[in-house]
């Protein structure tokens, strides 16, 4: 409960509950000695090393917070990713040491002990210095980083136990979110471990894989909209019924997903807004308007709206000092401060910090959010203002092209995008539903990408009706849980000159499979040849890697290829199925073409470092 948690910055220099069980993984149970033993050996091994600023990655939550920890208590700068992507670490800091699972090549052992560090003694962390970089979520697909202090994260956690503390109890936290993102962070990793609840590390990939690891043992899931709206009268009811709770960010819940995990499950669900830069910012449960969290504060100013929070620093001019237009804030502010004055003495009792009025009253930001503000205080949600856009001079909003398309009765989900070129353009991915799915089946793919422009015609100038479609039977998502901006780009905005059209993308559990178009003027097809123009196998296999890589994390060098065969040729117009398989136990990328008319081309090309 709030009167119970251990200030992170003095997690590991508080031993009362030793014994206490904090973590599930790789199928053993870790107590708080045996992670306070693995934080103060990484100590050692990083206060040894003259690197200061690293980029922390795992695939599982125990590592990462042993590694977190340790960089934390060995005065280093830490940078989450929200990703182990080539091209994110190209992106870190040139100085930023990648820590983790950066190269399934080379497994890093983080519980091998070969000296005995349980003697080392770890003083409490300095909680006001900004150790910690996070990144938004890359609405625009270029990821942001945003500096954070660890205080910013406690009083994150004192205001979610204020809140859910009694209802969690001494559940477990399970999750389908990452803990590289900050809402996976302060869920799956920092509130429990400063209420003393235990987490489970590996991400569940289902709700299924989820409720049998809960099995009889009381949890709550941590959750995202994308994961819950796909649940449907097969999913594990009974299981879900019985949780403690289930929290949800990352986008705003449909109405319609709510109202089912209700009536299924009895399950209300609890949805936090918030962003990467503010932290929390309000919560709802089975309704349309949002509560704010204790301490925050709206006002309205010049055109937009701003945000107080006490989780964030103090900017040059905010509003509030000034006199916005509007204000809105909670009745029991002067009681929040008071109770936030009282805690921050407490985390500070040994040591020196910042005066109050920097940390505890917070500051201000803007949001690019449009709200509607109640008369009790609570707001509605009308999407992103940064998503308005303009093509040729044309203003488009990419929201209301989306709900024009959920309206039709085809579609299920859609998500719009602008492809950046010489002349912008919009694109649109689009997952049917079945009589949708039918119809593609049926009519094709022109005659049913005419039918929805037709529908978007009355509501928007023709310059800005989408000119690339992508069918999906599910949104592709990053770890986070959040629509994958960079792979629909990369699918979508590509030279044809080179590279095929994808036409329809089909996720499953156990392969990629993309339908393409061979475009008629490829380069490739005059020199082979000119009067009977074929895909040379080369390209092929350039073809299978280029989508193996965007889709898998493929980090290796390429070292040989196995059993390749080239069946049938392919010819300008064809329209092929590229199905891939990534065995990242082996470093084998199984590849095969075909089309209506049988296998074109497969094989398996192998990466070197294969387990």
């Amino acid at each position: 409960m709030f009167n119970k948690l251990v200030p992170l910055s003095h997690y590991l220099v508080n031993t009362s509950a030793a014994t206490n069980i904090i973590a599930h993984h790789a199928g053993q149970t870790y107590s708080a000695k045996q992670f306070a033993d693995a934080v103060k050996f990484w100590v050692n091994k990083l206060q040894a090393h003259p690197t200061q600023r690293y980029a922390l990655y795992t695939e599982d939550t125990y590592p990462f917070a042993v590694l977190l920890f340790a960089l934390l208590h060995a005065g280093k700068e830490i940078w989450i990713p929200g990703n182990n992507r080539p091209g994110t670490a190209q992106q870190l800091p040139k100085d930023c040491q990648l820590l983790g699972d950066w190269d399934a090549g080379k497994p890093i052992d983080y519980y091998l002990q070969t000296t005995d560090c349980s003697s080392l003694s770890l003083a409490p962390l300095n909680a006001f210095e900004p150790q910690l970089v996070i990144f938004t979520s890359g609405s625009t697909g270029q990821p942001k980083p945003i500096p954070k202090c660890l205080n910013q994260f406690q009083l994150e956690v004192d205001t979610l136990e204020m809140l859910w503390g009694a209802q969690l109890g001494n559940a477990q936290a399970l999750a389908t979110v990452s803990h590289q993102h900050i809402y996976g962070l302060l869920f799956r990793v920092l509130w429990p471990l400063s209420a003393g609840r235990c987490f489970h590390s590996q991400t569940a990939i289902n709700p299924e894989i989820l409720i049998n690891t809960a099995g009889s043992t009381p949890a709550y899931w941590i959750a995202s909209p994308a994961h819950l709206k796909r649940l449907d009268q097969h999913s594990p009811w009974p299981g879900i019924a019985g949780l403690k709770a289930i929290f949800s960010s990352g986008g705003a819940l449909p109405e319609q997903a709510a109202k089912q995990i209700a009536t299924a499950s009895g399950q209300a669900v609890i949805e936090i807004y918030g962003s990467s830069e503010t932290g929390g910012i309000a919560w709802r449960r089975q309704e349309k308007a949002w509560t704010l969290f204790s301490g925050m504060r709206l006002a309205f100013d010049k055109g937009c709206w701003w945000l107080h929070s006490p989780y964030l620093e103090i900017p040059p001019s905010p509003p509030f000092t000034k006199g916005g237009e509007v204000e809105i804030q909670p009745t029991s502010t002067q009681q929040d401060e008071t109770t936030a004055r009282s805690l921050l003495q407490s985390l500070n009792e040994h040591k020196k910090s910042p005066p109050f009025v920097k940390w505890g009253l917070g500051g201000d930001f803007q949001l690019n959010d449009q709200l509607t503000v109640l008369d009790d205080g609570r707001f509605l949600l009308h999407g992103r203002s940064d998503r308005i856009v303009k093509i040729e001079e044309k203003r488009l909003s990419l929201t209301e092209l989306e709900q024009r398309l959920l309206v039709l009765p085809w579609i299920d989900e859609a998500h719009a995008l602008v492809i950046a070129k010489s002349r912008d353009l919009v694109a649109v991915t689009i997952v049917l539903n079945q009589p949708g799915t039918e119809q593609l089946a049926s009519q094709g793919r022109k005659p049913v990408i005419k039918q929805l422009r037709k529908a978007l015609e009355p509501w928007f100038e023709a310059v800005v009706l989408p000119r690339k479609w992508l069918f999906v039977n599910t949104m592709p998502l990053t770890p986070q849980g959040k629509i994958d901006q960079r792979l629909l780009i990369s699918l979508m905005d590509v030279d044809n000159r080179k590279l095929p059209q994808a036409l329809k993308l089909i996720i499953t559990a156990d392969d990629i499979k993309l339908e393409l178009k061979v475009p008629e003027d490829l380069i490739y097809f005059p020199n082979h040849f000119a009067s009977y123009p074929l895909l040379p196998g080369v390209v092929q296999l350039a073809w299978a890697e280029h989508f193996g890589k965007l889709f898998f994390a493929i980090n290796r060098p390429f070292s040989h290829m196995e059993v390749v065969k080239f069946i049938k040729i392919i010819q300008p117009g064809n329209e092929l199925m590229l199905t891939l398989n990534w065995k990242a136990n082996t470093g084998k990328l199984y590849f095969n073409f075909s089309s209506t008319q049988g296998p074109h081309s497969s094989g398996r090309m192998v990466y070197e470092g294969n387990k």
